[in-house]
């Protein structure tokens, strides 16, 4: 295909979606500016070597990052919250959000149904399940707040547990179940690692296993696959089947999980998760996606007077009047992922992570709270300065780090013994931007 030809597109959505062109709109064509000409030219090369030494080849990842329009004020090291888009991305959403703002209802009442139907079909292939088995949100906390809200399968006294790293909102809406469902909450705090013993699978394991015994009443466990606090990776597929063995569900946060950990839903064999894909997939913010597996659908409820017989997932969320731009660039996003990989992104964010951990870990004066086992942990990774616990201590270094360093780092508040500070490198980070890292922390170290 000629490059003009790429660019001269019929503005049909369901024809650029699902490639059965739409009458009513087919007429209806733009031209991308030159800028977004020159951009389509840009293409990621295909790593072929091993992982390992493919994260390590700068001269593929320089022209990766060189996708990416970054900020030059401050080296962005915060990179947890979302993932900006791409260019080729960046673009595709501008192109949509013009697109809809002109054709606005009449696109809407006409073609809405079937060009979501086409998105949804490419977000199942993506993550290997069935159309049926999806539903787009707005993002993952959406997701898990139908998922825990909706979950009618516990009877007065029973008891649902999370912990004390699972993310803020889903804990909240754990805790409102004792109201809405008249249960027992119980929160359990994950154990710290020392400088000498970092966390093992078989611990995690075990930690859980203890939780659920002393905890026999417990129908509804709340896991987190990859945390935003510390960026610890459970063994999910061990501790989901030890639950459902005692007759325990499993809501999964997956929200840091896909797109920065090569994985398969399917096979940590949990029946809900929510998932994000504005974060390590690089779709535009506000976009989500709800799985629930097939037979477990109607456990469930429907959402605010949906019916109640309702087999389908969409009736156990409603967000309203959606994004329809942002939903409508998800396919461009996960063109330019795989373009990439989801195993190519893993080995390289973990690489730039080595590259500040390795230097720091066992330094006096800080403690690293994720293990270096790589099925433990991905990019993401998160510090405490040894007995700075406290929230205005934890963001006096976050902005010691930033106005004197210029790294930007995140405080985070959740673990149970006590804050800590978050360093999340993305895909257009560089050796050189840990190395910044590594001095800003051995400097403030030297003053400790």
């Amino acid at each position: 295909m000629t490059n003009d030809s790429k660019i001269n597109r019929s503005l049909s959505r369901r024809n650029f979606l699902s490639q059965s062109a739409a009458a009513s709109v087919a007429s209806l064509t733009f031209a991308e500016s030159a800028k977004a000409k020159n951009r389509a030219n840009q293409t990621i090369v295909r790593l072929e070597r091993s992982l390992e030494d493919s994260a390590r080849t700068e001269s593929v990842w320089q022209h990766i990052a060189s996708q990416y329009d970054v900020t030059d004020q401050i080296t962005n090291l915060e990179n947890g919250y979302w993932g900006i888009m791409a260019r080729p991305v960046l673009d595709e959403y501008k192109q949509q959000t013009e697109w809809v703002n002109n054709n606005n209802t009449y696109f809407a009442r006409r073609e809405l149904g079937n060009t979501f139907d086409a998105i949804r079909e490419k977000v199942a292939a993506f993550l290997n399940v069935s159309v049926d088995e999806i539903e787009l949100t707005r993002g993952a906390t959406e997701t898990l707040q139908a998922l825990i809200g909706g979950y009618n399968k516990l009877n007065a006294g029973d008891t649902v547990m999370y912990a004390d790293l699972d993310y803020s909102e889903m804990k909240n809406a754990m805790r409102w179940l004792e109201d809405r469902r008249s249960v027992n909450v119980i929160k359990i705090n994950f154990p710290e690692p020392t400088k000498s013993e970092p966390l093992t699978e078989d611990q995690i394991v075990d930690f859980y296993e203890r939780s659920l015994n002393a905890n026999p009443g417990t129908k509804l466990l709340l896991l987190t696959h990859l945390n935003n606090w510390t960026g610890l990776i459970i063994p999910v597929a061990k501790i989901s089947a030890m639950a459902k063995a005692r007759g325990v569900d499993v809501i999964l946060d997956a929200a840091h999980s896909v797109g920065q950990v090569d994985f398969d839903i399917k096979s940590l064999g949990c029946n809900f998760v929510g998932v994000n894909l504005h974060k390590w997939v690089g779709a535009p913010i506000g976009c989500g996606v709800i799985y629930i597996q097939k037979d477990h659908i109607s456990d469930i409820d429907t959402y605010m007077g949906k019916s109640p017989d309702s087999k389908s997932i969409s009736a156990r969320i409603d967000t309203g009047t959606w994004n329809f731009a942002a939903h409508m660039t998800i396919p461009k996003a996960l063109e330019f992922h795989n373009l990439i990989g989801t195993a190519q992104k893993e080995a390289r964010v973990r690489y730039l992570r080595s590259l500040w951990v390795n230097e720091i870990r066992g330094k006096k004066g800080i403690t690293i709270l994720t293990p270096d086992d790589p099925q433990m942990v991905a990019g993401l990774t998160s510090f405490r300065i040894d007995g700075v616990t406290s929230t205005q201590a934890n963001n006096a270094l976050m902005r010691k780090l930033a106005d004197e360093y210029g790294v930007l780092t995140t405080r985070r508040t959740g673990p149970h013994a006590g804050d800590c500070i978050r360093v999340t490198p993305s895909f257009y980070n560089t050796p050189k931007d840990m190395r910044k890292l590594v001095a800003a922390l051995n400097s403030i170290l030297a003053d400790i």
